[in-house]
């Protein structure tokens, strides 16, 4: 039985902690607490799902594979932090990866990802995007979770750059993801 260490999120906020319960599989979740080796070094596979902290080198070079993160962007576009916003704002292809973790901010290679279409209108949110690309993200990983835990996929070659954004980059006007999508962008045109 393989030992799964699930980084992030609790299970009041994903579908996936109790996905992999129901699989059977030795879970545990960490949530948002740091990360050690000694406790890395357990785990046949560590999951980050909404994990708030970058994984030190230490545990990325003594554990047996790297650690999975499931990601609410279209990677390359939008590694770091608010890759919702940011794809509206840069206007950059919008979607969800499932990514291996290396020594780069949401740098790793691509496992799997999805474009997802959002069709701007009024009643358009950030809130209500984020939660769409959450389920987006969330479904990818119960399509292919056989193949991730695994280890059986092949990498998605990417030809762009794509694009990064730290915490402190977010406009200090975006007062709440609440504000409709159309009227934030008029406004900071």
């Amino acid at each position: 039985m393989k030992k799964i260490l699930f980084l992030g999120y609790k299970s009041k906020d994903t579908i996936l902690i109790n996905f992999l319960k129901k699989k059977n599989f030795s879970l545990k979740v960490h949530g948002q607490k740091p990360l050690t080796l000694k406790n890395a070094k357990n785990y046949d596979i560590i999951i980050s799902f909404g994990y708030s902290k970058i994984l030190k080198s230490d545990i990325l070079e003594n554990i047996s594979r790297p650690p999975i993160n499931l990601h609410i962007s279209y990677l390359p576009y939008n590694k770091g932090a608010h890759p919702n916003f940011w794809s509206f704002i840069d206007k950059t292809p919008k979607g969800v990866s499932i990514h291996e973790i290396d020594k780069g901010i949401d740098d790793g290679r691509i496992i799997v990802r999805k474009k997802v279409k959002f069709k701007i209108n009024n009643n358009l949110t950030f809130k209500n995007t984020y939660k769409r690309l959450v389920f987006e993200v969330e479904n990818l990983f119960i399509r292919n979770f056989k193949k991730i835990i695994n280890k059986n996929y092949q990498y998605i070659r990417v030809n762009s750059k794509g694009s990064f954004h730290k915490k402190k980059d977010l406009p200090k006007d975006l007062l709440t993801w609440d504000v409709p999508i159309n009227n934030y962008l008029k406004k900071s045109n």
